[in-house]
């Protein structure tokens, strides 16, 4: 059967069933003016609201409405008409429960379930009982009139219908802007920070000419049938020196190549987009051996460079007490943008005494009862110094986007304070950042395990 024959035949079982229903003209406006509305209007509170207005519109019945949160995958209360005895947001009560055919509580209050399309319930961003969707309350109906009821069913189910399709676009939605938001991700953690692969590879290529220029002079030197101890000696400390460096090199390039290995498999990782959002894979590990200490190797050399000095006076727990269970590859990129941020930032200070000082800090505390009686959090600093970020401009720091005056001539996007952001509260802590005494410290807060 063509696609075309299986319309026309599907168009002939509607007009049948249509006539079968017998709407009157008040049902059949109802039903088009739902239509077109629902069109009309793409705010979602919009269309919450246009599905109990039509029943107290068209005839004067009130009705409540309860859809499925995506966010917590149950029933809400997300529209109403009256004020009596409901608050939105709330969950139904035990009595008010989905069923396969539409039934009555305190004798004339309609209860219609709403579910989605069967064959799409597999597209959503969540699981479904029974392809259940919603709840419908239509009251005060003074008969059960069956051919109310059937009414009210067909229109719960275009709200059905309608509502799944808000749901699958608001998914490809959700996707896209994820995949806009990974696309940066990836740009800031792993294509501009690959590009130190071009610096090992021109000091591994400076060094291998080395190589090859003393193997040169040495073959030269032993075509002459000399045999200079003092010259061979000063061409053996200087093939040592090369290799030597060579060794470091290789060192660096394998490090880089170990850090980048996990930052792609941490943002391309198949979970992220079947969820369209970074979906974390949580392991117990030591936060500053597994976590802090190989990010801060990468970074040693450019803090050396820039006359900025490292040391870790802001640790506060020992070392065997950090424990965390963390996305090691996304709290390593947090880590790696922290300290990215401090290598442009950092700056000179003159301490009270006198000494000029250009450093960075990191370390770790605990605070107690942060998150609640009983609930400490650890918090997780790097401070840097140099003049404090302006008090109108500390709110907006961890804003996507956003950059401060003091950074239009340093190259950046303003994604990696809000990268940092996305993964903290994922793992259910906070980001902040204080003022401190020469310098900015820059901080997050986890729950202590």
């Amino acid at each position: 059967m063509g696609k075309l024959e299986y319309i026309y035949r599907r168009i002939e079982g509607k007009k049948a069933d249509y006539s079968g229903y017998n709407f009157s003209q008040i049902e059949n406006d109802a039903l088009k003016t739902f239509f077109d509305l629902a069109q009309e209007f793409d705010d979602i509170d919009y269309f919450y609201n246009l599905c109990v207005a039509i029943p107290k519109g068209f005839f004067n019945l009130d009705a409540c409405l309860y859809l499925i949160d995506p966010g917590l995958g149950k029933l809400v209360l997300v529209a109403k008409t009256d004020d009596h005895e409901h608050e939105l947001h709330k969950c139904p009560t035990e009595h008010l429960k989905p069923s396969e055919h539409p039934y009555f509580i305190d004798g004339d209050i309609l209860i219609l379930t709403i579910r989605g399309k069967k064959t799409l319930i597999d597209q959503l961003p969540f699981e479904l009982k029974d392809n259940v969707i919603g709840l419908l309350e239509v009251y005060p109906i003074e008969d059960r009139d069956s051919h109310k009821m059937l009414f009210f069913e067909k229109y719960a189910n275009r709200i059905g219908f309608n509502f799944h399709n808000r749901l699958l676009a608001e998914k490809n939605v959700e996707h896209l802007r994820f995949i806009r938001s990974l696309v940066t991700d990836i740009e800031h953690n792993i294509i501009v920070p690959n590009m130190v692969y071009k610096l090992f590879l021109r000091n591994l290529e400076a060094k291998v000419l080395k190589n090859m220029e003393m193997e040169k002079r040495l073959s030269e030197h032993l075509s002459t049938g000399s045999c200079d101890k003092e010259y061979m000696e000063d061409i053996l400390k200087e093939l040592n020196d090369v290799n030597q460096g060579l060794g470091m090199e290789l060192e660096n390039i394998e490090k880089h190549y170990k850090n980048m290995s996990l930052f792609i498999e941490t943002l391309f990782r198949k979970s992220h987009f079947d969820q369209g959002r970074l979906v974390l894979r949580t392991k117990t590990c030591n936060m500053k051996k597994d976590i802090v200490q190989p990010q801060l190797e990468r970074f040693l050399e450019r803090f050396k460079a820039a006359g900025v000095s490292v040391d870790d006076r802001l640790s506060g727990i020992p070392e065997e007490e950090v424990i965390a269970v963390v996305d090691i590859g996304l709290m390593a990129q947090v880590y790696a943008n922290l300290f990215s941020n401090a290598l442009k930032y950092t700056q000179e200070v003159v301490t009270d005494t006198g000494e000029k000082k250009k450093s960075i800090s990191y370390g770790y505390e605990i605070i107690k009862d942060f998150f609640g009686p009983g609930m400490d959090g650890i918090k997780y600093n790097v401070f840097s110094t140099g003049p404090h970020i302006p008090p109108e401009e500390q709110g907006q720091l961890f804003n996507e986007g956003y950059r401060g005056r003091n950074a239009t001539d340093r190259p950046g996007t303003g994604h990696g304070l809000a990268f940092i952001k996305n993964v903290i509260e994922m793992h259910n802590g906070v980001v902040g950042y204080e003022p401190t005494k020469y310098g900015n410290n820059f901080y997050f807060i986890l729950p202590r395990k």
